[in-house]
């Protein structure tokens, strides 16, 4: 029977769902076809293949090649199915055996001289295929980010020669060496939150923000440290455990980004041009690919001049703020992306910079300064937990020796991780992700707590959203003081930085 299988991981989104490449030679007119709804880098592979497969000294069969991709509903594009065609066509034609294909699966660009060429969506590939008891063999270039699985089993191979002296059983392919795929301890090395000078409220806003995975809005005049202070925030995050690193970067193997090996663990951060396009940030494309919010999933995503990003582009984070994913839609199919970011935004007061200086230098109109503020909507400020001021500092806090109050990253990321790891025993997730039920059982207030809650959500006009994020908030503060409940300073604590809400929406 001319009839072989080989299987190989098609690339949707993060997904990799299983394809069944079909192989059939039968008579007439010598010639090749692929079916399976293939696009236009699959429709060319017959051309690779075929020379791929003459250059690496087999005999290319000269009949009527039929290949079926299955499922057909599910499109296929890109040169990841050339090895497993080549290794169909040479099994149904009787150059390799067709058992040795059982047990495989097969991802690969072919050259024209039978080389393999590295292909993007690996790693995605790989974890779905740990389920399958499959081995999977990949090209060598890809061996680093194959390295991060321990528990699949992976060959890798250089040329199509080299993977068919392997089915023969002639020769051995080599496993991807894991130990240069150990990431370097946490917290080592990156910009360090004790070369900021002063800034304390700003300082504390930011490890509140650690502890609990929490929005943040820093405003200032230009040059007082936002950025800076937005920079350090991964060093003082907590450790990436093994299976969100490895979702971090599947995300980093779909768009085709390297992937250190000792820095695998290190949490994201991604800082946009305030140019970048809607697509650009949340993904998109007529092959949709992730964007910087999935690139900085379990990470940071920092947008510096905020008011500056296109007002439909900032609108567009709404959603994935909320869920924590992104769900591209077009005509012919659909993917999703994880989107569980921490956003850290900065902006200046006015269209100046120096609105409240107390030299004076802004001639903004409070009508230029109100339509500067409303490019930022109501919505997406609401979604923002922690809001705070980071003013223009005398030279006395900047000149001198490092103070005592200006704390390593190492010390202050101490204190966070022994935080998020209350929250973590209470109810198994950061502070920022507790969900309504969560929040009454999690974040009870006393009878004056409440009053005061209720005194501030008249005075500041809060919104439901916003009185369940600030109860988020003085949790995360309440952990910070190791507090089994939250008190009347944590409370007030977290208001406080809520007052950006009328500040930004109305100034």
């Amino acid at each position: 029977m001319s009839l072989a299988v080989a299987l190989t991981r098609a690339q949707e989104g993060v997904a990799a769902p299983l394809v069944t490449v079909e192989v059939h030679l039968s008579g007439g007119l010598p010639g090749t076809s692929i079916v399976g709804l293939p696009e236009a880098a699959v429709r060319e592979a017959r051309d690779r293949v075929r020379v791929a497969i003459q250059n690496t000294q087999f005999e290319y069969p000269a009949r009527r090649v039929t290949v079926n991709l299955a499922p057909a509903e599910l499109p296929k594009d890109g040169g990841r199915y050339d090895l497993a065609i080549a290794l169909g066509i040479l099994a149904a034609g009787g150059q390799l055996p067709r058992e040795s294909l059982h047990g495989c699966e097969f991802l690969g660009e072919l050259a024209l001289s039978g080389e393999l060429r590295p292909v993007t969506g690996v790693l995605p590939a790989l974890l779905r295929a740990r389920h399958g008891k499959r081995c999977v063999i990949v090209p060598v270039e890809n061996a680093r980010e194959a390295a991060l699985l321990n528990d699949v089993e992976v060959r890798v191979a250089r040329t199509l020669a080299e993977v068919c002296a392997h089915l023969r059983g002639a020769e051995s392919l080599p496993a991807p060496r894991n130990d240069d795929a150990m990431p370097s301890p946490a917290g080592s090395g990156g910009p360090d939150l004790a070369d900021v000078r002063g800034q304390l409220q700003a300082r504390r806003a930011l490890e509140i923000a650690a502890v609990g995975g929490h929005h943040l809005l820093m405003i200032g005049p230009p040059g007082t440290g936002k950025s800076m202070l937005a920079a350090r925030l991964p060093g003082i995050l907590p450790p990436l455990d093994e299976n969100e690193a490895l979702q971090a970067c599947a995300v980093r193997s779909v768009c085709g980004l390297p992937i250190e090996p000792g820095d695998w663990k290190r949490r994201p951060f991604r800082a946009p041009h305030h140019t970048a396009s809607g697509v650009a940030l949340v993904g998109g494309g007529s092959h949709p690919r992730p964007g910087e919010i999935s690139l900085a999933h379990h990470g940071v995503l920092f947008l510096d001049e905020l008011p500056e990003f296109d007002r439909h582009t900032l609108e567009v984070l709404r959603e994935p703020l909320e869920s924590g994913r992104i769900v591209i839609s077009r005509a012919a199919r659909q993917a999703e992306f994880p989107a569980r970011f921490q956003l850290v935004a900065a902006m200046n007061p006015c269209p100046c910079g120096y609105a409240g200086d107390p030299n004076g230098r802004c001639r903004c109109t409070p009508d230029a300064i109100a339509r500067y503020r409303g490019r930022i909507s109501g919505p997406l400020l609401d979604r923002i937990d922690l809001c705070v001021d980071v003013p223009r500092l005398p030279l006395s806090e900047l000149d001198g020796a490092r103070r005592a109050q200006d704390e390593s990253s190492e010390t202050v990321r101490t204190r966070v991780i022994g935080a998020r790891a209350r929250a973590m025993a209470r109810a198994g997730k950061p502070n920022a992700a507790l969900s309504t039920r969560e929040i009454e059982r999690d974040c009870a207030l006393g009878d004056g707590e409440r009053a005061l809650l209720q005194r501030a959500m008249d005075k500041l006009g809060l919104s439901a959203r916003a009185y369940h994020r600030v109860l988020r908030t003085a949790r995360s503060i309440a952990d910070l003081a190791d507090s089994d409940r939250i008190g009347r300073a944590h409370l007030a604590e977290a208001l406080q930085y809520r007052r950006g809400d009328a500040g930004a929406a109305h100034a």
